[in-house]
Order: structure tokens, then C-alpha cells, then sequence
């Protein structure tokens, strides 16, 4: 890794594109640009934890040609109601947050904040949440924690009225600002996505959301990077349209390159407590030798090549 005070340089980037976007990809060629579709705000939390193999972090399997990717962290969009409710609010405030990630809205940014804990509850069951600045709720594997999730991703019940009924506050400490991912214009659905990052609780244990959740898992970042001109995560994960695929056309650029600067970091206490400039990503469609790809501006070091493929 290079030192602190090693300059850094923007360098391009080439990612493929995963099959079920090709069509798409091609046809925005093929007829022209046009008015990209107004992009969903959305917020997806990259969980880690440390291992002897190496930091490790969870992910899981989405359908339906996710803006996420197949594979991908928990995370989803905001809810234009519940996310906007008032909740206890144990952390930096929604206006530090709104200075962190650039926003001049404060609601916007407590929105996004907290849609990425529900999120993360919903998909992982992890709830990073207590009855005040220093507690945090212990559980997970049992059935009226299962409801309770389900619930709140039906839609049943608001996450404002879970935390209102456990009488708990949100810990926003907990959470990590990382980056902000837009999708590519010519997508059918696209996302406007806040990446944070959070340690594993040591008092809770992730699971699939029962009757919905198709897979998921704890994946060693370096070894997801050594292996990721292989098939073998998509093998891992199984299904249909990840089977016998590479990295890149499993997941998304987003999460290859978060993958990739977990591998980098000498464990959760450091990726945690690295100091981010706040940076947005907009993957640019783009030929290269025929073939539509995704281009990405990213900081590297400046031993890098000038046009890096994503592999």
C-alpha cells in the first residue's frame, strides 16, 4: 500500500458489464443518448468483520437486475415516509452527516442514514441500535426478531415503530461515510446510492430474511479480488445468473472497487478509521473494441497504468 503521503491520481477504469445488461447497453448506442431516468436515492451498508484469513464482509445475493448487482452489500431505497419519521438519534447529528456527505438538505441526509440501518436490518438482521449513546441491542436468531423484520420489509410496521415499540435509538456512530455511487445513464433503473461501512456487532449474527432471502454470506474481500477472473463467487452464490461469472459481471463496480480497498486495509479498525475526501462515482457506458463496458474515474496509485480493466 502506499504511505499516507503518496500523491494519488485519477485513473480510468474499465469494468464489464453483467449479460442481463447488454441489450440495454447496446441499444442506448444504437439509438442514441437519451434522457437518462431519474435516478432512486438509496443507501447500502458494507458490513465487516475481521478473520484469520483476513477481513471479511457480508454479502448477498439480489434479483431482478439490481442497480446493486446480483451480488452486492445489504441496501436498498429510501421510503419517501417512514426513513423521514422522527426516531432517537444517538451519533453525529443529521447536519454533521449533512456536511459529511456533501448534502445542504439535513433531512435528506438523516433519510439516508436511516434507511441504511433499515436496510441493513431487513436484509442482515444486524440492528445497529440501543437504548442510548452507548448500548447496543442484542439478538437476532430469535422468531419475534424474524417478525419483526419481516414486518418492517412488508412494510407491515414502520422502522420508527419497531424502535419505538424496543424502545430504542438509532447509533448512527456506528457508521462509516464511504462514497456515493450513481448508476449509469443508460440503465432501465437506476440508483443514486450512499455507501457506509459498520463493524459486526459482536452480540449479533447476520441471516437470510426468512422466505425471501435467496443467499448470502461472509466472503474474504482478498480472496473475492484474488479469485475475481473466476467464477467463483458466482459459483459460490449459485444461482442462474451468477453461475460461471466473473466479478465484475456478478456485482457492480461499486462493489468491486469497495472490495478491493477492504482487501488493501489492514483490518476493520483501519478501513474503519480511514479518512475519505467525499467522492462520487459515475460509471460512463463506453466501446472498447466492439464490447460495451463501464468506464470509472478512480484514485490510484501513481504506479497504476493509465487504463485499468476492472478484471
Amino acid at each position: 500500500m502506499p504511505s499516507s503521503a503518496s500523491p494519488l491520481r485519477q485513473t480510468k477504469r474499465l469494468f464489464r458489464l453483467p449479460p442481463d445488461q447488454l441489450e440495454a447497453a447496446r441499444s442506448w448506442f444504437d439509438h442514441g443518448e437519451r434522457t437518462p431516468r431519474k435516478p432512486r436515492y438509496a443507501s447500502s451498508v458494507v458490513l465487516i468483520r475481521d478473520s484469520p484469513e483476513g477481513t471479511q464482509t457480508y454479502l448477498g445475493y439480489r434479483s431482478g437486475s439490481s442497480p446493486l448487482g446480483a451480488i452486492a452489500f445489504p441496501g436498498g431505497t429510501i421510503d419517501d415516509e417512514a426513513d423521514f419519521e422522527p426516531v432517537p438519534w444517538y451519533g453525529p447529528s443529521a447536519a454533521k452527516w449533512a456536511q459529511l456527505m456533501g448534502l445542504e438538505d439535513h433531512q435528506h441526509a438523516r433519510a439516508l442514514v436511516v434507511a441504511a440501518i433499515r436496510e441493513l436490518f431487513e436484509e442482515s438482521g444486524i440492528l445497529l441500535a440501543g437504548q442510548d449513546e452507548s448500548s447496543l441491542v442484542e439478538g437476532g436468531d430469535s422468531e419475534e426478531w424474524m417478525r419483526a423484520r419481516l414486518a418492517v420489509a412488508e412494510q407491515e410496521k414502520s422502522f420508527p415503530q419497531l424502535l419505538d415499540r424496543w424502545g430504542l435509538g438509532l447509533r448512527t456512530d456506528l457508521l462509516k461515510p464511504l462514497s456515493r455511487w450513481l448508476s449509469p445513464d443508460f440503465a432501465h433503473r437506476r440508483f443514486d446510492t450512499r455507501y457506509f461501512a459498520a463493524a459486526q456487532p459482536v452480540s449479533q449474527q447476520p441471516s437470510l430474511l426468512a422466505g425471501k432471502g435467496v443467499w448470502a454470506s461472509w466472503v474474504c474481500a482478498g480472496k473475492v479480488i484474488a479469485e475475481r477472473n473466476t467464477s467463483a463467487l458466482g459459483d459460490l452464490a449459485d444461482q442462474e445468473d451468477t453461475r460461471g461469472l466473473n466479478l465484475s459481471e456478478v456485482s457492480s463496480p461499486a462493489v468491486e472497487t469497495i472490495l478491493e480497498k477492504i482487501a488493501s486495509a489492514r483490518g476493520c479498525i483501519a478501513y474503519l478509521s480511514h479518512k475519505r475526501p467525499l467522492r462520487v462515482y459515475h460509471p460512463e457506458l463506453v466501446l472498447v473494441e466492439g464490447e460495451p463496458m463501464l468506464e470509472v474515474e478512480t484514485l490510484t496509485a501513481p504506479e497504476g497504468g493509465s487504463l485499468q480493466r476492472g478484471r
